[in-house]
């Protein structure tokens, strides 16, 4: 089941809260409605995108959103900022559910612990879908520590193929992914990179954007990077 959009305004009247919080809740309302209606609820989904505006705080949106779904087996999510949304809305959702819950299932690598909002992968039958990853180090000093977008992509495809192998599956599995450029100008630059993972007469769908204008290129005080591209995918068994 394929959910649209669904901002968080009221669907009675079409206002639009004016606090962050009421946005969120009437989006994710919204949300479950729409399940509702599928004769789903929200442990039926298996992917999520929530698409925030700058004015809405990020860990506004993820406080609630965790309470929706059990520790640890939450949706997969690919989650970004972007210039504008309908009516002025500070929050969209769109989803993915699967109907039998007997054939969802998270997937979560070993050196992952688990989240209150996302699962690194979810099954849906023998369909995979897997959460947004960037240039992203786990461990103890965990971060971005790569200062460009080759860089950054190489350990983002090395993050995404360990949630493929913990399933059972490589890149060769894949069918489709979305690239987020934080500058599209580094598109060339990302495909040389991103073109060796993948067969070269059958490359797997993908779509490619830049969803804000670039961020300063410059490290923090810990020497970490801000993200230049993320990628997530969907693979088959």
């Amino acid at each position: 089941v394929f959910v649209s959009g669904v901002l968080g305004c009221d669907p009675s009247t079409g206002q639009m809260p004016a606090e962050p919080a009421e946005q969120v809740e009437a989006a994710l309302n919204q949300l479950g409605r729409a399940l509702e209606a599928a004769g789903l609820d929200f442990r039926h989904l298996v992917f999520v995108n929530p698409y925030l505006s700058e004015s809405l705080p990020m860990e506004v949106m993820n406080r609630l959103y965790a309470r929706r779904f059990e520790f640890g087996n939450t949706p997969a999510r690919a989650t970004f900022r972007v210039a504008s949304l309908p009516g002025g809305a500070g929050i969209e959702f769109t989803g993915v559910a699967v109907r039998d819950l007997a054939q969802r299932h998270s997937v979560r690598p070993k050196n992952m612990p688990p989240s209150a909002t996302a699962s690194p992968c979810v099954f849906a039958a023998d369909t995979l879908y897997c959460s947004a990853k960037s240039g992203f180090i786990p461990g103890p000093r965990s971060g971005i520590y790569a200062a460009t977008v080759e860089h950054q992509l190489r350990q983002t495809m090395r993050n995404l193929l360990d949630g493929l192998e913990e399933a059972g599956l490589d890149f060769s599995h894949v069918v489709a992914t979305n690239v987020y450029l934080d500058d599209v100008e580094d598109f060339s630059r990302m495909n040389r990179v991103y073109a060796q993972y993948f067969p070269a007469g059958a490359p797997p769908a993908r779509t490619t954007v830049q969803p804000l204008p670039p961020v300063e290129r410059k490290p923090d005080a810990e020497d970490r990077w801000p993200a230049l591209e993320q990628v997530s995918l969907i693979a088959v068994k």
